[in-house]
């Protein structure tokens, strides 16, 4: 009997979370690890726990209540967790389980001294460090205290933070249980902490230690600076030895007291560079046994280093898995920071996205990265690559810069690499196509081109179901990547870019005028994406001189998906859910991160627009898209008249007004056409997703899925092989499925990545912009002061006449937002990303690329946005 509530560490390992918690799951698998010490001790199971706290009513009914605490209520939150830990710490210990903690004791040494520490099911797992959370006690000496302090563990299930995370993060208290681990207590020479990877830069080959005298928890908790040594190749590369002024040691009689350090002693390392090596090479045992890197708190004895604790690094960013298994270094570039959307994927989004896109990617933590590792190496390549690259993102420019600047990292290729264009910046990166006419038919043939190729798609796919979808589906894949990558379509994107280039540089050079050619923009034809914005001023048209409408939509919850049933049956509310379908027809296929077909569309979700057609009504007058596109045309008009003059009483001034009129013809022509291939892709993948929604529907009647939604946590491939085998869906794989992407939200996507796990966000490195401003790429001229209003999700929009509009990325969806705002911030984005082209279009000034935008400025402050030279000023 004794055996279920007591466990030696030598007889656990990592499998039994379940049995011992997170931490004496880590702590049995650590000690069967040859050449690890690990100090001697038992686990108190979960069963004791639920032994003791089962059929406590005051218990049951505090549970109860705190399971409907609002975890944001940190007062009601304090209250009652607190009782809930006094009631757990006043709990009988049964007699049995007493004698079997005892006896465990006496096994290991009745009266020396223990850490006792607590274990929950839920810390330390690989996709959540709960560390901190629940606590610990150290030397705690004889019996009676040993249980005193067991009791405290299993009440530390309940302190105020660990609630609130659980709250948080809609894990039920009931789940969790406490298991205890009681380990024989080390008084050791010096402790600290090791990251078998560098915390801060992701680096997977440098280690850093992290040191100081006595005991580890003067560390942990802030009370001392420590000494740091950062060790890659079995080498010390960097050392910062801090002064050591107090020191936690243990008392004799139990408990730890803080005491000075000897002055001699305060400057000296708490470790030599040897033992930091030989600590590291310890480190990246336990990290292979694990299979990731650890967090890991160790401490030196006589008999040399213990290790006391060991839990995954969660911040980590993923590696890529490379093509090849050469070993050889590579460098990835992130897609979602070139295609406007940072956020995790389900596996069936990245998969798809995989199967359709002009060049290999390969994902980490949810996201898709190219490896543009050959065209680095190429010096055929290499300048091009840069040049596009940092078109679109400075940033990931200088990130790319920083890595060629270490020595031997890309190896350099004799030969010409493959000439395959990267991610985000795709079409900029590939070899320029040769140039077309100034033609706006070419435009129009574009169009319709798509539009035919779409109607035939959906013709084609209507009755197609099982493996012969799956079959139609594979060819469309590549008639979907023939339409994206035929010549003209290529030429037609690059015409656009390549003037707007000119003009910006010419016009700077022999005008000293800056981004000109965003004035020339304005109200360009053929953009699809600044035609959606407008169109929903013209439903908010139709829907303003009815009280009644607005009043229902005004009802409308995020969610009330059906309401365009009800806004029939309200005064004028046929014609406004006329004029939404209508819209809906148009535009039903984008949404928010709309390159993820998993991503509810608007057609499906149609109340995430309500939120800006109200905002529409409110802030503008009848005819408002219509006076904004022709005041657009105007200035654009007036900037060409004004442009021209100037360029003629110039030297030679005849031929560089002729060449300037020519170039701004051809952005006219051509830039609006750079918004349609994202749109025909979007309208692509709304029918592929029809279609494989009806076909989730199927595999939930024949019980093969729980849920439709569920097979977007499959692969393409996965899917396809559920549909040809008849064969039910692994319900535990799609559960740790579901656990990833929650998980994947909690990573930064970097801009570059490399095969060492090194994430690069790159620099500026500007001197030109007015301190403690925020840095960005100018992408739309103009200067603009208001109030910043931080939106970070589009169905709570909420956006006031004069509001500068600042978010994480801004993909076309956002476009109907950018009608209502003074300007835009991003954090993602650069000069042909879909914000800066449509925020050009509305003549918005913004400043994209600015990195913690959202985390820096607060929603409310006064701002000013220099959209001419790239920076944002908080100015309250």
């Amino acid at each position: 009997m004794h055996g279920a509530y007591v466990l030696d560490l030598q007889e656990v390992d990592e499998t039994q979370v379940s049995v011992v918690g997170g931490k004496g799951a880590q702590l049995g698998a650590l000690s069967r690890i040859e050449g690890v010490l690990v100090p001697p001790g038992f686990c108190v199971t979960t069963e004791a726990f639920r032994r003791v706290v089962a059929g406590a009513p005051p218990l049951d009914a505090l549970l109860d209540r705190l399971s409907r605490v609002d975890p944001d209520d940190r007062e009601a939150v304090r209250t009652l967790s607190e009782e809930v830990r006094r009631t757990v710490e006043a709990l009988a210990v049964p007699d049995d389980l007493a004698a079997a903690i005892t006896g465990a004791l006496a096994r290991h040494g009745g009266q020396a001294a223990y850490a006792v520490r607590s274990s929950a099911t839920a810390e330390d797992l690989p996709t959540a460090s709960f560390a901190g959370q629940q606590d610990t006690y150290l030397n705690v000496v004889g019996p009676v205290a040993v249980l005193r302090h067991v009791s405290r563990c299993w009440a530390s299930l309940f302190t105020e933070r660990a609630v609130t995370y659980r709250g948080r993060n809609g894990i039920d208290h009931r789940t969790v249980h406490m298991a205890v681990v009681v380990q024989r207590m080390v008084s050791p020479h010096a402790s600290g902490i090791l990251f078998t990877a560098h915390p801060v830069t992701g680096d997977r080959r440098t280690a850093t230690v992290d040191a100081g005298f006595g005991l580890g928890e003067a560390l942990v908790s802030g009370l001392v600076n420590p000494d740091v040594f950062t060790v890659r190749n079995g080498e010390v590369v960097a050392r910062a030895v801090a002064a050591k002024r107090t020191a936690l040691r243990a008392l004799p009689d139990g408990g730890t007291q803080e005491v000075p350090v000897e002055a001699g002693q305060q400057e000296q390392p708490a470790l030599t560079d040897e033992q930091a090596v030989g600590l590291v090479r310890l480190g990246r045992r336990i990290e292979a046994h694990f299979g990731r890197p650890q967090d890991i708190e160790w401490c030196l004895a006589e008999d040399g280093f213990q290790i006391v604790q060991s839990r995954p690094i969660t911040t980590l960013f993923p590696v890529p898995v490379p093509e090849t298994g050469d070993g050889d270094n590579r460098v990835y570039v992130s897609v979602g920071h070139g295609q406007m959307m940072t956020d995790p994927m389900k596996p069936l989004g990245f998969s798809m996205w995989q199967l359709t896109a002009m060049v290999p990617m390969r994902e980490a933590g949810g996201r898709l990265f190219v490896d543009v590792t050959p065209r680095l190496a190429s010096p055929a390549t290499r300048d091009g690559l840069l040049e596009a690259l940092g078109k679109g993102d400075p940033l990931v420019r200088d990130a790319l810069e920083t890595v060629l600047g270490r020595d031997g990292f890309v190896a350099p290729l004799p030969d010409p690499g493959p000439v395959a264009p990267p991610a985000g910046a795709a079409a900029a990166a590939a070899p320029a196509p040769a140039p077309i006419e100034t033609d706006p038919g070419i435009v129009g043939e574009l169009i319709e081109r798509s539009r035919e190729s779409i109607a035939a798609l959906e013709r084609g796919i209507r009755a197609k179901s099982g493996p012969a979808l799956f079959d139609f589906l594979l060819e469309a894949f590549e008639e979907h990547k023939r339409v994206l990558g035929d010549r003209l379509n290529m030429q037609a994107v690059m015409a656009g870019m390549d003037a707007t280039w000119w003009l910006n540089d010419r016009l700077e050079e022999w005008l000293g005028e800056k981004n000109a050619a965003d004035a020339l923009t304005l109200s360009a034809p053929d953009n699809i994406t600044s035609e959606m914005g407008l169109a929903l001023l013209d439903v908010a048209d139709v829907i303003r001189p009815h009280a009644e409408v607005v009043a229902f939509l005004q009802a409308v919850g995020v969610g009330d998906d059906d309401f365009l049933d009800g806004l029939a049956k309200v005064a004028g509310g046929a014609e406004a859910r006329d004029a939404v379908e209508a819209y809906l027809d148009r535009y039903g296929m984008r949404c928010v991160g709309e390159i993820d077909i998993t991503r509810p569309r608007w057609r499906e979700r149609p109340a995430t627009l309500v939120p800006v057609l109200l905002d529409n009504v409110r802030n503008f007058e009848p005819g408002a898209a219509r006076r904004r596109f022709e005041e657009g045309l105007q200035k654009a008009r007036q900037k060409e008249r004004d442009v021209l003059s100037r360029l003629r009483d110039l030297p030679d001034g005849d031929r560089k007004a002729d060449e300037t009129k020519r170039m701004i013809d051809r952005v006219r022509t051509f830039i609006g056409y750079r918004e349609y291939p994202k749109y025909d892709i979007v309208s692509r993948y709304f029918v592929y997703k029809r279609a494989l929604l009806e076909e989730a529907g199927r595999l939930v009647r024949a019980g093969a899925v729980p849920e439709a939604e569920d097979v977007f946590h499959l692969t393409f491939q996965e899917l396809h092989d559920l549909v040809r085998t008849g064969r039910p869906a692994d319900p535990e794989l799609i559960r740790r499925r579901k656990e990833a992407f929650a998980a994947h939200h909690a990573l930064t996507p970097p801009r570059v990545l490399t095969s060492d796990g090194e994430a690069l966000t790159g620099s500026y490195r500007r001197e030109d912009v007015p301190a403690g401003a925020l840095v960005g790429v100018p992408v739309s001229a103009g200067t603009v002061e208001g109030r910043a209003r931080v939106v970070l999700d589009l169905s709570e929009a909420d956006l006031e006449a004069g509001d500068i509009l600042v978010t994480a990325f801004t993909d076309p969806s956002w476009s109907p937002l950018f009608v209502g705002a003074a300007g835009l911030v991003t954090e993602v984005g650069g000069l042909m990303t879909h914000g800066a082209v449509i925020a050009r279009e509305y003549g918005l000034p913004a400043v994209v690329g600015v990195e913690g935008a959202t985390r820096t400025i607060r929603d409310g402050q006064r701002i000013r946005v220099h959209g001419t030279d790239g920076y944002v000023e908080i100015l309250s």
